[in-house]
């Protein structure tokens, strides 16, 4: 789908002068000042802090309202060995914290165990069927990661087998809360906690560390100790890669590649992932999916394993499981994505008049569905609604586009709903058959009233348009500084008009296109990703505006510039 490119405004006279200032402060090129200056960064402490995350620029945890309570409440626990369980959810953002928090309680005496809730067998999130289980083991006190802040029935059901619960949670909370100890989540309303951005694995943390200024030991050692998996869960749950969240990806991947834990070292051999130059896109593409295989495939109990093994020899036995659960997990999405499209195709006649994509079988494993709408979203570009059925109960999940908030379209759907959460762009539901066709037509009501289907257009934001002779080793170097990037803080991505393509532009792997492009004499290799599509309507010296970003491509010892290709457009054959 042809995509909306979104030049930046042009600069007023005071912006101009500002951005000089900054050349001047920074003796950095003005391209450079200016990507800070439009990305919010107006002063140079602001710059420095951006340039140099630290540990000083994270937040008293004790600023969220009921941290004391959470903390004296599980201290209590361990000074009277009371089973303490750790309950998270089964994605690599549920496992980091569960491992996180079992870690680092285990470590000042707590009596330890956790749970992750089976995909298939127990739902997302707190599940009724496991309470009695965890009653029978003695636990007296649950701390939830990652979920449980709209768990009423079971929270309330914890309460009744004489248990003590601790949410700790980043999920968009519902109008009620679960009457729960604590509740610990930058979400909540009039949160007097200044970031609101925080994964799972972040909020998680943040309770961790107010145990330990609590107990005296958040020395500069233990504040880093596990800042590796706060790291993965952070990138991996594609949350905002500013402020607090920048400093713990910054910290933490530098924690990798030190090699601190050793189930995330076996992960990161087998992968055959470079230990020395890890960086956001290495979590994404390579480890996180294969933690979540474990959760999709089969038990993300075996993730959490891998995670806290303190064993060089069963770290690698569970990695090669995993790795197994994540070709299965491979093999399922591209048979549930053509059968998905291939239901598309056959139930919408004109899909550009069609508000939303709700599609539905009793054939699809509940493991992928979430990725495959992913997929299907960046092929139509609609929110998409995948459901799987099993005896006439549905689980499903939710992918949204930019700019419409799928959570507040399921808040306006909940009474066709047996139970729904998730965030503005993803989300979960279960739903009973009967209900999936009313649940359809008002959501695509409500989709068409909210999003105008001539506004529905994938956006390219193009953060600067350069020609191809200002591309040098010195602005790459500049742009590097940027990393660790994510949501919010995206790799620049620039805009060149009317070059040349300078070859036979061809396909490579898996629809990717490769060209080499040309102008003013200067010459630029690009490839792109999912574009091969593009490929019979290209030829040499074709005339064409290319949207790219900038990244060295290493080779052995050497590393030469490459453009990756976000878009293009065909001026001329």
């Amino acid at each position: 789908m042809d995509k909306k490119w979104l030049t930046p405004p042009g600069l007023n006279a005071e912006e101009k002068e500002a951005i000089k200032g900054l050349c001047a402060d920074l003796k950095a090129p003005e391209m450079i000042a200016e990507l800070l200056y439009r990305r919010g960064m107006r002063t140079a402490k602001q710059i420095e802090e951006f340039f140099n995350p630290t540990l000083e620029n994270l937040h008293d945890p004790y600023l969220f309202e009921e941290m004391q309570i959470a903390v004296e409440r599980t201290l209590l626990a361990i000074e009277k060995n009371e089973l303490i369980l750790v309950y998270g959810d089964y994605d690599v953002d549920g496992t980091t914290s569960t491992a996180l928090l079992y870690l680092g309680l285990k470590r000042i005496g707590a009596n330890i165990d956790f749970y992750i809730p089976h995909r298939m067998i127990d739902g997302y999130g707190l599940s009724l069927a496991s309470l009695e289980q965890i009653k029978e083991r003695g636990c007296s006190l649950i701390i939830s990661v990652d979920c449980g802040v709209n768990a009423l029935d079971e929270i309330r059901a914890i309460r009744d087998l004489g248990m003590d619960i601790i949410i700790t949670d980043h999920h968009n909370p519902k109008a009620e809360l679960p009457p729960a100890l604590a509740t610990i989540n930058p979400k909540l309303l009039n949160c007097a906690y200044p970031f609101p951005h925080l994964a799972g694995v972040g909020v998680a943390y943040k309770l961790l560390m107010a145990i330990y200024q609590k107990m005296g030991i958040n020395d500069t050692e233990n504040v880093l100790k596990y800042m590796d998996l706060v790291a993965v869960g952070t990138i991996a749950d594609i949350v905002p890669l500013v402020g607090e969240n920048r400093v713990f990806a910054s910290i933490g991947l530098q924690h990798l590649i030190e090699k601190k834990n050793l189930g995330l070292n076996a992960l990161i051999q087998l992968c055959g992932l470079n230990q020395k130059t890890l960086d956001t896109t290495d979590i994404v593409f390579g480890i996180a999916p294969r933690i979540n295989a474990a959760g999709r495939m089969g038990s993300a109990a075996m993730a959490v394993d891998l995670l806290i093994s303190t064993d060089e020899i069963q770290s690698a036995e569970l990695a090669e499981m995993i790795e197994r659960d994540n070709s299965l997990r491979q093999q399922e999405d591209q048979k549930t994505f053509y059968e998905a499209c291939e239901i598309i195709e056959k139930k919408y006649k004109n899909i550009a008049e069609t508000p939303c994509i709700v599609i539905s079988s009793d054939d699809w494993h509940q493991g992928v569905i979430g990725i495959v709408a992913s997929k299907l979203v960046e092929k139509y570009y609609r929110p998409v609604v995948m459901i799987s059925f099993k005896d006439g109960f549905g689980s499903g999940s939710g992918r949204s586009v930019a700019d419409f908030d799928l959570f507040s379209a399921m808040q306006h759907m909940e009474h066709n709903l047996h139970s729904f959460g998730g965030h503005k762009y993803a989300i979960g539901l279960t739903i009973y058959e009967e209900y999936i066709d009313r649940f359809e037509n008002e959501l695509a009501r409500y989709v068409a009233d909210k999003l105008k289907l001539e506004q529905i257009q994938p956006p390219l934001v193009i953060d600067h348009e350069i020609e191809l002779y200002d591309i040098n080793e010195y602005l790459l170097d500049s742009i590097e500084l940027f990393a660790p990037f994510g949501p919010e803080n995206a790799r620049p991505t620039f805009m060149t008009q009317e070059v040349i393509v300078a070859n036979y532009p061809y396909n490579v792997g898996r629809n990717h296109l490769k060209l080499k492009v040309v102008k003013d004499g200067i010459s630029l290799d690009l490839i792109g990703y999912n574009l091969g599509d593009y490929l019979t309507l290209l030829k040499k010296n074709s005339v064409i505006n290319i949207a790219f970003t900038l990244e060295y491509n290493r080779f052995g010892n050497k590393a030469s510039i490459q453009g990756k290709l976000k878009d293009l457009q065909i001026i001329g054959v």
